[in-house]
């Protein structure tokens, strides 16, 4: 690229923040589309279908709210003491947003794979939940009860969070070092070819055949949060590893001394997501896949550990779904036998002595 369009266009920075972008609208549409199948159309109740689509847009604008004012506070930061506190701690803030979404992202999966067996239900238990008020009522219950109220504004505020400030600080760290107009359009590009994306996937999420789209949505997300919880392992990993060297390892590139010798599965001195915003289609692959071509045990294991953990919650929800009961619990009695193992043993044994 020549030295003209360096000043106009930086790559690296249309490709994180794309990236980051996909990520999100990935989300965003799944919601998006699940809530107009369920919700939106002739004999349902639009006025749920609103109110829920309006938490999912208000979530989206309040973190990219918040995420221009974690902008402006480290440029700001950066021109007043001279330097970048937030590279201090990156990773130990990207791991905890990264854990929080992942976390959420399991829970909304497994809720969204049930709903093509249970739409009516579904829809009564949204509207119940916007119009019951948050009653505090014990922290566990009050907390619960407004995660329910608030569930389809928390998980695009976390996403758009998360994925805004990771942005912000690739896109900072290169602004510093190349030329200021470069920025504007790539950050502007990379917003749009995202957006582009995620409004395709809606479209065609909210045309498919809903037992159908339920499926390919839900498999996208474990695999998003799979990526993520991976992630969130390698990030505080790095985090150690970048206080032990007392720096920032990614300066280093791709060479000796940006990882951990002793906790490496797997380097190589490519297709790394981290440099140059993930050229090639790296950073893509690491924030729907979560590669990384630098791979810790921890983050290894925790791949793995994920997918166990999600395989056994569905047997066990299918379990309880065929048997009526948790594993290793005993199954309820039905009320009419309750009713009468109460009743005394000779009422029970001889019913007709009541009789006479």
């Amino acid at each position: 690229m020549s030295d003209t369009a360096n000043k106009v266009f930086t790559v690296p920075v249309f490709l994180v923040v794309f990236r980051e972008t996909l990520e999100t609208v990935i989300i965003v549409s799944v919601l998006l589309a699940f809530l107009k199948q369920t919700l939106d159309g002739p004999g349902r109740d639009t006025r749920v279908y609103k109110t829920l689509v309006k938490q999912v847009w208000f979530g989206v604008g309040l973190g990219f709210f918040l995420c221009l004012v974690v902008a402006g506070g480290l440029i700001g930061a950066f021109y007043t003491l001279g330097k970048d506190n937030w590279q201090t701690n990156e990773y130990n803030y990207e791991g905890a947003f990264a854990l929080v979404a992942s976390i959420i992202i399991s829970i909304v999966g497994a809720a969204l794979l049930r709903v093509g067996k249970m739409q009516e239900k579904w829809r009564v238990k949204l509207a119940k939940a916007l119009e019951a008020p948050v009653v505090k009522v014990g922290r566990v219950a009050w907390l619960k009860r407004f995660v329910e109220k608030y569930a389809m504004f928390i998980l695009p505020f976390i996403t758009v969070l998360r994925e805004g400030i990771e942005a912000i600080v690739f896109v900072a760290g290169v602004s510093f070092s190349a030329p200021a107009t470069s920025v504007p359009l790539a950050v502007v590009c990379g917003l749009a070819a995202g957006s582009t994306v995620g409004y395709i996937l809606y479209k065609g999420g909210a045309g498919a055949k809903l037992q159908y789209f339920l499926i390919a949505s839900t498999c996208l997300l474990y695999l998003v949060g799979a990526g993520l919880f991976s992630r969130s392992v390698w990030y505080f990993e790095n985090q150690q590893w970048n206080n032990v060297i007392g720096g920032d390892a990614a300066e280093l590139g791709d060479d000796a001394g940006s990882y951990d010798i002793d906790r490496s599965v797997w380097h190589v001195n490519c297709c790394s997501p981290e440099l140059n915003g993930g050229e090639g289609g790296w950073g893509i692959f690491n924030a729907i896949l979560g590669w990384t071509n630098s791979a810790t045990y921890g983050s290894v294991i925790s791949y793995n550990v994920y997918w166990i953990v999600i395989m056994i919650s569905f047997g066990v929800m299918r379990y309880r779904e065929v048997k009526g009961h948790w594993p290793f619990l005993k199954a309820k009695e039905s009320s009419a036998e309750q009713v009468n193992a109460n009743k005394p043993e000779e009422i029970r044994s001889s019913p007709d002595k009541l009789q006479g």
